[in-house]
């Protein structure tokens, strides 16, 4: 763990042990899950386990009820709040999506706006057209060479705030994807000083708040609220995500009740259990944990720069600005001096080698390196590279510069959405209004949002995206021959 001490006795598990205790008593169950404890279904239970089974259970006095938790569930939130230097965490088993949504609607109401990157995460837009908030872009900039998009810088964010003083909070990642870090702290004070709510979108950084030498995480730099997704590098359950807070701004009772808009009354004991898991792990042994694996990702990152056409990138790449700091434990690299796309690098080692990447885009491919890696998957990783290029590498590849796509926004994002609109062959779309969302999956930043004009870029970005295999996601039509825009007149 880093170098700090916890209020609470952090060896504790309480929803594990009343679990445990629940497989223990033998209870006959007239409740649902109608499969009553795997019996019912001897198929589902021989592929996921008996014991899986046993504990997929709903909502009982002895196990408390994430809706209104009143004791062991209560008794975990306090836990992970004290792990991450909270005053105030909240278990989400619908994903970070679930808990950015959470941030913004707590924060803002119909007609409020907030200031933002355009690279978010889809879930962010998504709020945007659910309550009728109204974005305030700031452009996050694009490195030269990587062509990647980076992050807040906090000159701009400050000029933002300046610009729009009625806007109610302003919204970052940190880290993105590739592991570019913002200032959090500067602009949580330039915030503060206008009134406004910083909010933090840290899927990918679970890590900061256990890793020695890692970026400082969002709620030691002064942030009013955090998305954490234990389960990309925590070690917790897919799905499995928490929503940290400190108080003053909102209060968390407010919160729950905005949660509780949204989130299922079925909460998933087998996600609960596994955050409460995650987070003794992460407390206990977490400074350990990742100092080996900033090691391997480390070494792997030495090892790929010797191949050569890949680029590794790590620190070197920081500017101060546009990149306040870098996450070392993403493993990002560049292929484009390979003659390969990064998407066409991803599909090679799942294909060819048995490997699965995170995600690949145009000019670079992404591998999470995490709790669960050694240094025999890193030499496997290291060396199917190493063929890829030998087998596959040609001239360095010309592509497309950018991979950020400045919008054109014409309309809000809910105004678009709901707005009555038409399928339009998609070659056709330039100059029209976006209805609907056009994504890369991973990583699900948006290359159209409602509202927003389809330019030549954007529409070039797509179709070469889609000629190189991205999964592209958001339109109605999944093939992607049209686009749904919004009639003219409205």
């Amino acid at each position: 763990m880093k170098d700090k001490s916890y209020k609470l006795d952090q060896s504790a598990a309480p929803l594990l042990n009343a679990m445990s205790e629940y497989r223990k008593s033998r209870v006959v169950p007239f409740d649902v899950p109608g499969h009553k404890q795997g019996r019912g279904t001897p198929e589902l239970t021989g592929f996921l386990g008996k014991q899986c089974l046993s504990v997929d259970v709903n909502s009982m006095k002895p196990l408390d009820n994430l809706s209104h938790p009143t004791s062991v569930i209560k008794e975990a939130e306090a836990l992970a709040a004290d792990a991450f230097g909270a005053d105030d965490a909240f278990l989400i088993i619908g994903g970070t999506t679930a808990a950015v949504q959470a941030m913004i609607f707590s924060v803002c109401k119909r007609g409020d706006s907030i200031i933002l990157p355009r690279n978010v995460h889809k879930s962010a837009i998504n709020a945007l057209i659910l309550c009728g908030i109204i974005p305030i872009y700031v452009d996050p900039g694009i490195h030269p060479e990587l062509g990647i998009s980076l992050g807040m810088c906090a000159d701009g964010v400050e000029a933002a705030i300046a610009a729009h003083p009625e806007a109610k909070a302003v919204f970052l990642n940190n880290p993105t994807y590739y592991g570019i870090c913002t200032d959090v702290g500067r602009i949580a004070r330039a915030a503060h000083r206008a009134g406004m709510a910083l909010l933090a979108d840290e899927a990918h950084g679970a890590h900061f708040y256990f890793g020695r030498g890692l970026p400082p995480a969002a709620m030691e730099a002064g942030a009013d609220m955090s998305a954490v997704s234990m389960h990309k590098t925590g070690g917790s359950l897919t799905q499995s995500s928490l929503l940290l807070m400190r108080r003053g701004r909102v209060s968390p009772d407010y919160v729950r009740t905005i949660i509780n808009l949204t989130q299922t009354t079925s909460a998933s004991y087998l996600l609960m259990v596994s955050l409460d898991i995650a987070r003794r792990a992460l407390a206990m042994k977490g400074g350990e944990t990742f100092a080996r694996v900033t090691e391997l990702a480390e070494y792997a990152r030495g090892e790929i720069n010797k191949i050569g056409g890949y680029y590794a990138f790590s620190r070197e790449i920081i500017d101060g600005r546009h990149i306040f700091d870098f996450d070392v434990t993403k493993l990002s690299v560049n292929t484009l001096k390979t003659g390969l796309a990064g998407i066409e690098v991803y599909d090679l080692l799942r294909d060819d080698y048995g490997i699965q990447a995170e995600f690949g885009d145009m000019g670079n491919m992404l591998a999470i390196v995490s709790v669960g890696d050694d240094r025999y998957a890193i030499e496997r990783l290291v060396a199917s590279l190493s063929e890829i290029k030998r087998l596959h590498g040609r001239d360095g590849l010309k592509l497309l510069d950018h991979e950020y796509i400045t919008p054109v926004v014409r309309m809000t994002p809910q105004e678009a959405f709901y707005a009555e609109s038409e399928p339009v062959d998609v070659g056709e779309t330039v100059g029209k209004i976006s209805a609907e969302f056009v994504m890369c999956y991973p990583p699900g930043i948006p290359i159209l949002a409602p509202g927003e004009e389809v330019t030549e870029e954007a529409l070039d970005y797509i179709l070469y995206a889609k000629e190189k295999g991205c999964l592209v996601m958001g339109p109605q039509d999944m093939e992607l021959k049209k686009l749904y825009t919004v009639k003219r007149g409205e």
